[in-house]
């Protein structure tokens, strides 16, 4: 450890104030001291000094002051330090200097980073450290960018706008505030490290004489303090939905071989969580993770495919592999690696950081873009009944489709799976005649939107959207693509462009990374990604704890298709999984109250038409709920356990609750609202819902900003509300 003079002169040297630099400088001149400068300073030019090493020039020099002035007062050696740290501050140039200090605009976060052999960096939240040690470099051609950085200069900006989103997922209003720092390094290369309010980032910029260049490989090795506790969705191989459980462990317990997808949400103690997490992906692939066996978790890639084998219409598997993870140009910045910092579990729900790192809109023209609510066929098996033709993929049936939603005024229906010849997207099944049905849809005001399997649409994009457009098709759902190496994550970005032409929205299904591309493309206006209520039909998987898990974990990277909106609802006594005719498990309420919790701004509604025709009291809340919102509060939450959630629509106020297995009761402080007496109609859990998970009770009551209110819900329970004046 360094004496006292030693660590006033370290963080003097570190931090190099000027002001203090000059204040010393003023005050020794004319004193003994001052005729040491020079030889002092032909010392520092001997070319064995390594300014890395703070700890040994720090040593030199008290040495070599104490040795020549013993007889000097404490305060003139003092004084001294002080001249030393302004003598070597400005001898040094930029890339002497080993470490940088970076902070969130509140203070609350801290990036510490250093550039002494490697970069490494801490991260701490109101000086507790989060992250310590975690190192990061690029292999690019088979030189490691970060490994012996030489800093050349360094460059710190801020920035502070308020930026208004095409599509409003949480805000009207989002806050683009932050500090960054640009370390521009020997050999073409730039590290630029980001510090939020909502968390810290960094990527690397390539500035290369190469047209073309290769990744081998990215280093991002995260490490913890601690054995804590990791919300981390394991994954079997690279080819995968991505529809995984959060599933807590300890990170000790995560060998390197268990991979997973994003984001990883580590419990860090005292309330705090970081959610790992990427942004602006593009001509690369997506990020994913493995365990290290210690207190870690580090960055994998899926590798560049070089032979694809198609098994069916859809599952286009690689079958051969590059040794590298992309091929790219020599110019360009790469994605964002992004750790979002929250003191409390609600702060995951309101955190923007994913979204505001990623590029810009590259739509001119928004203004055709219209979130919204669909009515779904696929989930509830096409089971309309109380009709006077067979129900199942035809004409008939999507036109009942069409008038239910024209009833709700839901904006847009899907033809899901069995419209088109599987293997060739324009060729229309018999049982459906196209050009009569978008003309029903038109007539009555419904866009229509339709599925189709990503490869068989590659294969056929330009006809097949062209054909889309002049049919007047409002969207595509695009499924099965399994993969995020850099040709489908191209694919993603392709698939967007080339929709937004023709004014056109992409749900794409199959996989999360499209997540963390919606504010580039705002008619990206949903992605699945996430095991979702279609896991009901097969499975008990979408049951309570996992629901209330998703908020602040997988809906942390941006919009996710759940597909809610089940009006068949068990708890596991009586629940089963069934097929063609699917139930939820759960109660009603609980199933109402994802409308507000769980983002997506083209929402589905699961069940049959016939379903929701019988229950028009649950319609109420239904047909008016919006997929947007202006503002977000929220009001309680614990992650895995439960969630309390108050979003705004213009003037009217919406609030959801969902709780895990647990009964639990919530207390509500309407302190939220505005001035004034509001209108509460609230959906809550019936007395019997605990065994029959249908059963519900609407409550009508007025309510002002006064107001408190407790809630009690059943197991696998919820609450919902819509609040207006």
């Amino acid at each position: 450890m360094f004496s006292g003079i030693e660590e006033q002169f370290h963080f003097y040297g570190r931090n190099r104030s000027l002001t203090t630099i000059r204040g010393a400088s003023y005050k020794l001149g004319g004193t003994e001291l001052s005729g040491y400068v020079r030889p002092f300073l032909r010392y520092l030019q001997s070319p064995r000094i390594d300014f890395s090493r703070w700890d040994i020039v720090i040593r030199c020099v008290c040495t070599i002051v104490a040795r020549r002035q013993r007889r000097l007062m404490n305060s003139t050696l003092w004084k001294a330090s002080l001249l030393m740290a302004a003598v070597l501050w400005l001898r040094s140039d930029a890339w002497a200097q080993a470490s940088y200090d970076l902070r969130s605009p509140d203070n609350s976060i801290e990036v510490r980073i250093r550039t002494a052999k490697s970069i490494r960096f801490d991260v701490l939240l109101k000086g507790r450290a989060l992250l310590q040690e975690c190192t990061l470099s690029l292999d690019v051609d088979h030189k490691k960018m970060g490994l012996d950085p030489k800093v050349i200069r360094s460059k710190e900006r801020n920035e502070d706008q308020i930026l208004e989103p095409t599509v409003r997922q949480k805000f009207a209003k989002i806050r683009d505030n932050y500090k960054e720092i640009r370390l521009e390094m020997e050999g073409g290369y730039a590290v630029v490290f980001r510090a939020y309010n909502e968390g810290v980032a960094y990527r690397f910029e390539t500035s290369l004489a190469q047209e073309q260049v290769k990744i081998y490989g990215e280093e991002m090795n995260l490490n913890f303090p601690s054995n804590f506790v990791v919300y981390y969705p394991q994954e079997d191989s690279f080819f995968s939905h991505n529809e995984r459980r959060y599933t807590p462990q300890h990170l000790r317990e995560i060998a390197p071989e268990f991979i997973a997808s994003l984001p990883a949400v580590v419990d860090v103690g005292e309330g705090a969580k970081v959610a790992i997490a990427e942004s602006d992906v593009e001509e690369y692939p997506g990020l994913w993770l493995h365990g290290t066996g210690g207190n870690g978790l580090s960055a994998i890639f899926p590798p560049y495919p070089l032979r694809e084998r198609l098994q069916g219409d859809r599952d286009f598997r690689i079958i051969e592999s590059a040794d590298y993870i992309a091929a790219t140009i020599g110019k360009r910045t790469f994605p964002w690696r992004v750790l979002g910092v929250v003191a409390r579990d609600g702060d995951l729900l309101t955190n923007q950081l994913v979204w505001l790192l990623e590029k810009p809109s590259q739509v001119p023209d928004t203004s055709w873009i219209k979130p919204g609510k669909v009515a779904w066929d696929w989930w509830n098996y096409n089971n309309v009944y109380g009709v006077d033709f067979k129900a199942g993929v035809n004409t008939q049936t999507y036109k009942y489709y069409i008038d239910f939603a024209t009833k709700y005024g839901i904006p847009y229906i899907i033809l899901d799976e069995g419209w088109y010849k599987l293997g060739n997207v324009l060729d229309v099944v018999p049982e459906i005649n196209m050009e009569e049905l978008t003309a029903y849809a038109r007539q009555k005001n419904v866009g229509i939107i339709l599925w189709v399997v990503w490869k068989t649409l590659d294969d056929q994009l330009i006809p097949a959207l062209d054909q889309y457009a002049k049919w007047g098709i409002k969207g595509i759902k695009v499924d099965f693509m399994q993969r995020s190496d850099q040709p489908v994550i191209n694919y993603y970005h392709k698939v967007s462009r080339e929709t937004a032409k023709r004014k056109m929205l992409v749900d794409f299904h199959g996989d999360q990374k499209p997540a963390v591309m919606t504010r580039t493309w705002p008619n990206l206006i949903s992605t699945e990604g996430v095991r979702g209520l279609e896991w009901s039909k097969w499975s008990a998987e979408t049951e309570p704890k996992h629901n209330v898990t998703l908020p602040f974990t997988r809906m942390f990277l941006g919009p996710m298709d759940y597909t809610p909106g089940a009006m068949l609802n068990a708890q596991k006594a009586s629940f089963a999984p069934i097929f063609n005719r699917p139930m939820s498990l759960g109660t009603r309420c609980h199933q109402l109250a994802m409308y507000v919790v769980y983002e997506s701004p083209l929402q589905m509604l699961s069940d049959s038409p016939s379903n929701y025709l019988r229950e028009p009291e649950t319609m109420e809340f239904l047909a008016p709920v919006p997929t947007e919102w202006d503002e977000t509060k929220v009001l309680d939450a614990r992650i895995a356990d439960y969630v309390l959630v108050a979003r705004r629509n213009g003037a009217d106020w919406y609030v959801g609750a969902m709780t895990d297995w647990t009964p639990r009761e919530l207390e509500i402080d309407f302190s939220f609202l505005p001035e004034g007496k509001f209108q509460l109609e609230a959906y809550q859990d019936g007395v019997n819902a605990d065994r029959y998970g249908s059963d519900y009770k609407l409550v009508k009551s007025q309510v002002n900003k006064g107001t408190k209110l407790k809630i009690q819900l059943a197991p696998g329970g919820g609450w919902a509300a819509r609040i207006h004046p």
